[in-house]
């Protein structure tokens, strides 16, 4: 018999039985908008229903990052899909957008039907938490030739558990309604919504300290005393906050929302800032998740490196007027966020100040 390309290590029949294995999933995402069905060269979304006078299309996209290579390594697929739908849709939701569909991208280098369903389970998750449709996707096999695209040195990721996990999202906005940041003025409070884990930042400096530096396993305590793993520590799922920011558009004026990824706190903050502003933000008005604490503990990390590459607790900060903040906070806890005032708005040039003592939050 000749060369197939199941010989060269790409399998056909895996990959549409997993095609068959995520239809149910992808559809329990569908909005009314979507039309069409998995399986078009094309996703269809029916923009008419919505009644936009003057509407802006936003679009983002965003990977996991190296958080794949824990989920590989502790063989974990089916929630790191709702961390790639946080990092898009909640990128939309700071210029006021409405997230509308989303597409995603899964290469592997060994398809196996159940792990692509896992990983699908994450995202359509992922969608329904966000409110937008799961209208297409794709997904490749690409063999390695050799060692495979996971090096060697990754925490007890084989070859074959290599993949990379990328999403694509749509939403609109009314053009009067768009958030740019230009309006913001002396004297605006900064409302912060808590993120309880890295969300995707910082994960090649994390694995570093715990795996290499303080050399832990997966199942490991995440620290002294924890009632929970490194695993369980690093693969908690992103928060979704697209929707509670949306029930506070509906309500107040925003005048700017930073989403914080990579850069940060302040590197994030100071992208929504105009030029004669400064942000300040107390340190002491909310809750360090323990890990933060440890990791900085595990590497002597100084203060401006952890401010420089994580969270420290903040997924997301809104800017409003000061007298619109009661109202903002209260319609972000109805929507399940424990969101506080941690700082303000003075006059300056740009920048983001960092003030205070971090409040450790003592999480086993």
């Amino acid at each position: 018999m000749g060369e197939t390309y199941s010989s060269s290590g790409v399998n056909i029949a895996a990959g549409e039985e997993a095609v068959q294995r995520i239809k149910e999933r992808v559809r329990s995402t569908f909005r009314p908008e979507a039309i069409g069905d998995i399986g078009g060269f094309g996703g269809l979304f029916d923009f008419n229903r919505h009644g936009y006078k003057k509407p802006v299309l936003v679009s983002s996209t965003d990977g996991v990052g190296t958080k794949a290579f824990v989920a590989s390594a502790a063989g974990r697929f089916n929630t790191i899909g709702i961390d790639l739908v946080a990092m898009c849709v909640d990128d939309l939701v700071c210029q006021g957008a409405e997230p509308l569909f989303f597409l995603d991208y899964i290469s592997v280098q060994k398809l196996d039907p159940e792990r692509i369903e896992q990983l699908v389970i994450g995202v359509a998750e992922g969608c329904r938490q966000a409110g937008c449709a799961l209208i297409g996707g794709e997904m490749a096999e690409h063999p390695a030739a050799g060692t495979g695209a996971v090096s060697d040195d990754e925490p007890g990721a084989e070859p074959d558990d290599g993949f990379e996990l990328v999403g694509f999202s749509v939403g609109v906005v009314e053009r009067s309604r768009l958030i740019t940041g230009a309006n913001v003025r002396p004297g605006d409070t900064l409302i912060g919504l808590p993120s309880p884990g890295l969300r995707c930042n910082g994960y090649s400096l994390a694995r570093r300290l715990y795996f290499e530096v303080a050399e832990r396993g997966l199942g490991d305590p995440a620290w002294e005393g924890s009632a929970h793993s490194v695993a369980d520590e690093l693969l908690l799922p992103s928060v979704i906050y697209a929707p509670a920011v949306r029930d506070v558009l509906a309500r107040v004026e925003a005048q700017a929302i930073a989403h914080v990824t990579g850069g940060g706190i302040a590197g994030n903050l100071a992208r929504v800032l105009p030029d004669k502003v400064d942000a300040v933000v107390d340190r002491s008005s909310w809750e360090q998740p323990r890990v933060f604490a440890e990791l900085q503990r595990i590497g002597d990390v100084s203060d401006e490196e952890m401010d420089r590459v994580f969270n420290l607790g903040l997924g997301m900060i809104v800017v409003v007027r000061d007298r619109d903040a009661t109202k903002a906070i209260d319609t972000l806890r109805t929507g399940g966020h424990r969101a506080t005032v941690v700082g303000e708005v003075e006059k300056g040039d740009g920048q983001v100040r960092m003030v205070g003592e971090p409040k450790q939050a003592s999480g086993l």
